[in-house]
């Protein structure tokens, strides 16, 4: 009986250290703006901020989930803890980009360790009915944790220093550690093949990385010729062609490697030997089915909580505590869907309740993109990020029960690590995607209204590239600057407003190219299924 009532309490300490990772993200959102003024990040410092951590994660999921198979699974949980850990507090002391990008790598390694691990714990210590439980109190933890992280990141800039939403991570990582080493047992897959796949690691990591970075930097460095006034360099080395740009080899280089990366697995495995993927989990209908929708519906969940914080402060003028409160209503979304998706519990197939979701977050996230504005303000906003957040809280927490219900449990490590990759891989493309949206489009719209008020060229140049290059921070006090520079007040006061509702413009870009990826992952979702393995 001890040990029942211990795994439910265990239960409990897992479902915090997914919320530590998730937590993470939804804290640096909220207190980005005051990160970009104390660290003078340019738009792509501020991406790359994001996307560092993404990316990494993303890209050696599979290896941790196959590696805590083998050492254990507990142990590289605890391992990956300690590393977010130091990570965060290393980030929560920097005083550069470059550190603070370094610091949010070294996060993505031991993020990337905690999440397949945490899933592999929950499917080998519960089972039957009770492993469809155990999913959702992780998801009513997890719902609870991320309606926390705005509000608590928002409160710490605000009051302290945005240095504390990374410093927090230390107290709760050391509760977390207690209660993992005192209630979890160890947790290994028996009959596992001999050695790991590293040379695979290492192609994802260069497949991953290429494709991610050419879709952030096409902006940047140009997307088949080089931009004008910018160069690819590392160094002192600098892209020594100017004719083609670096993101078309960059792309090559991610088809060449996913082309590879495939060829070498089949190779490992008709030969007997460990794979990072196991590529025969695809036979699986259930598992290849939920796994292309997640990937799909990731790209578009995700990427437009990167530009809602920058417009809520940069834009309207909310605090950040304000606009974490905003972010709320997300949150709060997310956690009704947790105790919906209990009641839903055994009288709603997990696939349909995966397309209401679904359906629910493209309404959500196309009314923003409809009804965002800066004479409206957050207000018309909040409602549709509620019916957003009731979306992914339904489509999350079901989807993932569709995507592993028929993985045998000997592979459930390397599965958890699968369907968490192509998750995070739509995340990290979302953010990169989006991101560019939202810059692109509010460069654009900015240039056409600089046009109308008739800024002289040479000027429009400097404020587009401030207000691009500053992710939108320096739109509150814009008219102050130009001001400064002897632009009349009246001017001044016009061109702010253009840059206001050029930067509401990339954003409404960005919602309705998020609600395109959900339009496609929620046509996907209608293969969705549970049957048995393929033969042959």
């Amino acid at each position: 009986m001890n040990r029942v009532r211990n795994r439910w309490v265990g239960l409990v300490f897992i479902s915090m250290a997914i919320s530590l990772v998730i937590i993470d993200g939804t804290i640096v959102n909220t207190i980005f703006p005051k990160i970009i003024d104390e660290l003078a990040l340019s738009s792509t410092e501020v991406q790359w901020v994001q996307e560092s951590y993404v990316l990494v994660f993303a890209s050696t999921l599979l290896v941790w989930g196959s590696l805590a198979d083998r050492i254990g699974r507990k142990r590289l949980l605890m391992i990956g803890i300690v590393i977010f850990i130091i990570a965060s507090v290393w980030a929560g002391s920097t005083d550069s980009a470059g550190a603070m990008i370094l610091a949010r790598v070294v996060q993505g390694f031991g993020g990337a360790m905690v999440l397949p691990t945490t899933l592999s714990l929950v499917n080998a210590n519960f089972q039957g009915k009770e492993r469809g439980i155990a999913f959702a109190v992780c998801v009513a933890t997890i719902g609870g944790m991320v309606a926390v992280g705005p509000v608590l990141g928002g409160w710490l800039a605000t009051d302290f220093t945005w240095r504390w939403a990374f410093l927090v991570n230390l107290p709760l990582g050391i509760i977390i550690l207690a209660g993992l080493l005192y209630f979890i047992p160890e947790s290994k897959a028996e009959q596992l093949r001999k050695g790991i796949d590293w040379i695979g690691a290492a192609v994802s990591v260069i497949m991953f990385g290429t494709l991610v970075f050419g879709l952030i930097e096409g902006r940047v460095y140009g997307w088949l010729t080089p931009a004008d006034g910018t160069e690819f360099a590392i160094g002192d080395w600098s892209w020594p062609l100017q004719e083609i740009s670096v993101i078309p080899f960059a792309l090559a280089i991610a088809l060449v490697s996913t082309i590879v990366f495939v060829l070498w697995e089949r190779k490992r495995e008709s030969e007997g030997k460990s794979v990072l993927l196991d590529l025969g989990l695809f036979s699986i209908a259930s598992f290849r089915n939920g796994s292309l929708a997640a990937m799909i519906i990731s790209l578009g969940e995700f990427g437009l909580l990167f530009a809602i914080p920058l417009w809520l402060q940069n834009v309207l003028g909310l605090s950040p505590i304000s606009s974490g409160l905003v972010l709320l209503w997300l949150a709060g979304g997310a956690f009704v869907a947790s105790g919906l998706g209990g009641a839903l519990a055994g009288k709603l197939p997990p696939a349909r309740a995966v397309q209401i979701g679904v359906a629910l977050e493209l309404i959500g996230v196309a009314g923003v993109g409809f009804i965002a504005s800066t004479d409206s303000g957050w207000g018309p906003v909040a409602p549709f990020l509620f019916v957003y957040g009731i979306g992914i809280g339904l489509a999350t927490a079901q989807l993932t029960g569709v995507i592993m219900v028929d993985v045998p449990m000997q592979q459930a490590g390397q599965a958890s690590g699968s369907q968490s990759t192509v998750r995070q891989v739509g995340s990290a493309l979302g953010i990169a995607v989006l991101g560019t949206m939202l810059f692109t489009g509010t460069q654009v719209s900015l240039e056409d209204r600089l046009d109308e008020i008739g800024v002289a060229s040479s000027q429009q140049t400097l404020i587009v590239e401030s207000v691009v290059d500053s992710a939108g921070g320096v739109i509150p006090a814009l008219d102050e600057i130009l001001t400064a520079q002897q632009v009349p007040q009246s001017i001044a006061t016009d061109i702010q407003a253009a840059a206001g509702d050029a930067f509401t413009d990339g954003a409404r870009w960005a919602a309705f190219a998020a609600a395109g990826f959900l339009l496609l992952g929620f046509a996907s979702t209608f293969r969705l299924g549970s049957r048995a393995p393929a033969k042959g």
